[in-house]
């Protein structure tokens, strides 16, 4: 079924975002959280997608094991970023074939150590071309990115809005975060969407904050601001990991609960393929 659908039908949920295991026993990890957090019925689970070609071929095998799971929806992410139109519809139409009705559709980020990398060499230059070429099929939902504080690259929130009014008018038919930390973020995007006339479902991304240093650096590369007051409380306990994932569930359960209250009832996590923590997340918000 068509993710837009399933958020028409079900009023409150949460769903899954995996990454692809590199090894067998990563597969096996994978499997296990997977085994594990779908008794939370899953509004729908997504699996992300690395440039280069290893990785592709990683999130393929990955998406076809998601499958095996037929009462789960699955959808792949896919980077286009220094594509060419011929790959990006050869990978579709594998989808397509797999019946695969969903992908989420990211520009993806440059090659690592190429700063001259010019975007506009290739067909497609930003996720707003992804999105125009999976609606020519007419057969996929598709998801986007948004960005609470604003995508690094863009030189305003302005300028943020813009892009992001592109990828809708393309056809994005729903979107999800980046994760953010501070509530305030997220419903601010809402309200620029908003006064740029954007309607269309946008679940809030939650990276469960359990390790502040790690988190730390996913923030520093992608705009994303950590409180200052949870920062210091978790540092106090860099020396007893334990203690500081503890700190940060249970702020991460607090940080949910406010946005279901505020009416976000429907929410994305990023699992980090870490079961046991999204479910001591989700067990303490239900």
């Amino acid at each position: 079924m068509k993710i837009n659908e399933i958020l028409k039908r079900r009023e409150k949920g949460v769903s899954f975002e995996f990454y692809p295991p590199k090894t067998q026993k990563g597969r096996l990890a994978l499997s296990n959280t997977v085994d594990l957090l779908n008794k939370y019925n899953p509004l729908y689970v997504s699996m992300t997608y690395g440039a280069g070609g290893g990785s592709q071929e990683q999130t393929k095998d990955a998406v076809s094991m998601l499958l095996d799971y037929k009462d789960l929806e699955v959808m792949p992410h896919l980077t286009c970023i220094g594509s060419c139109e011929k790959d990006i519809k050869k990978i579709l139409d594998g989808y397509k074939a797999q019946g695969i009705e969903n992908i989420m559709a990211l520009r993806g980020d440059p090659p690592a150590g190429q700063s001259d990398f010019n975007f506009i060499a290739k067909d497609y230059s930003y996720a707003s071309d992804l999105v125009r070429t999976l609606k020519q099929y007419n057969h996929f939902s598709v998801g986007v990115a948004v960005y609470p504080e604003g995508h690094i690259e863009s030189s305003s929130l302005e300028k943020d809005m813009e892009f992001t009014k592109k990828k809708v008018d393309a056809g994005a038919d729903f979107a999800v975060t980046q994760m953010f930390f501070d509530n305030s973020y997220y419903f601010s995007l809402l309200e620029r969407m908003k006064k740029n006339a954007i309607s269309l479902p946008v679940l809030p991304g939650i990276l469960p904050l359990t390790d502040v240093e790690k988190v730390k650096q996913f923030a520093a590369i992608c705009r994303t601001t950590i409180p200052l007051d949870i920062t210091m409380k978790m540092e106090e306990f860099r020396h007893n990991p334990a203690e500081m994932e503890k700190i940060g569930i249970d702020y991460t359960i607090k940080q949910c609960l406010d946005l279901i209250k505020n009416g976000a009832k429907q929410i994305h996590f990023f699992t980090l393929n870490k079961p046991d923590i999204i479910t001591a997340i989700i067990d303490g918000i239900q």
